[in-house]
């Protein structure tokens, strides 16, 4: 989080893009856009564009590398380098590293991994265009990802992130809020078991307000949720009868 007084957060009480205090930005999700991956899947999350690819399960490589009772999540978050207005290095940054492991080991809580004892299942996460919240984003639209290539989860993560701006706290910041606001607090939250599998908080809060960016966020995961089911179920709905769909949707249930 940078700091700037300088810099007008809220304008007569109101965010300055119109949204409420506990609003998200406009969520698109689709299931299925890659031929050549086993899964795939596309978010726009405001300004925010981002695509999922899943390839495997597959042998592990190096073996060195293997788990032998159970298959490894290897998530890949990457910024493409005109995601950004200035131009970013290509490759692999501090950054990108510590949200590649984050989303690794949110995604291990959800997915079946010893069913594929030995293997590794690559999550491919590309940032095309960045305006805060790209892990977030990035972790909703893998879940579906991994669902659309047919992994066995107990549930998809649904990701968001809730902070706060000019001593109010609001759900889902955008660019100069997420650059120039007191704090961000993003979660990775699982529906069906109402746990947290990722947890971060950058800035200061209140006991108080910590607990009402949790509220605004986990309420706001819920919503994503439906979002993510609604994409599987877009895709798949042309191709199934009502049992199949009923099936579908049991198993992410």
């Amino acid at each position: 989080m940078a700091s700037n007084e300088d810099i007008e957060l809220l304008k007569d009480g109101e965010r300055l893009d119109g949204r409420s205090f506990d609003e998200l930005r406009d969520i698109n999700i689709e299931a299925g856009i890659l031929k050549r991956a086993d899964g795939s899947a596309y978010i726009e999350w405001g300004k925010n564009k981002v695509m999922a690819a899943v390839y495997g399960p597959r042998e592990m490589h190096p073996r060195h590398a293997q788990e032998t009772t159970k298959a490894v999540v290897r998530a890949r978050y990457n910024m493409a380098a005109f995601s950004v207005p200035d131009r970013k290095r290509p490759g692999p940054d501090r950054r990108s590293i510590e949200i590649s492991k984050l989303v690794s080991e949110a995604l291990e809580k959800v997915v079946f991994t010893e069913k594929y004892p030995r293997s590794v299942i690559d999550v491919f996460i590309e940032v095309l265009q960045a305006s805060a919240g790209t892990r977030c984003a990035g972790l909703t639209v893998a879940s579906v990802a991994l669902a659309d290539a047919g992994i066995p989860m107990s549930d998809m993560v649904a990701g968001c992130a809730s902070g706060k701006i000019e001593d109010q706290v609001v759900l889902d910041l955008g660019k100069n809020e997420d650059n120039y606001g007191q704090a961000d607090v993003p979660i990775g939250y699982i529906p069906r078991t109402e746990e947290l599998c990722l947890l971060q908080m950058d800035g200061n809060l209140t006991i108080e307000e910590y607990e009402k960016a949790m509220e605004l966020s986990i309420d706001a995961c819920e919503e994503i949720y439906e979002l993510q089911r609604g994409a599987l179920k877009e895709k798949y709905s042309t191709d199934l009868d009502e049992d199949e769909i009923e099936e579908l949707k049991e198993g992410v249930e």
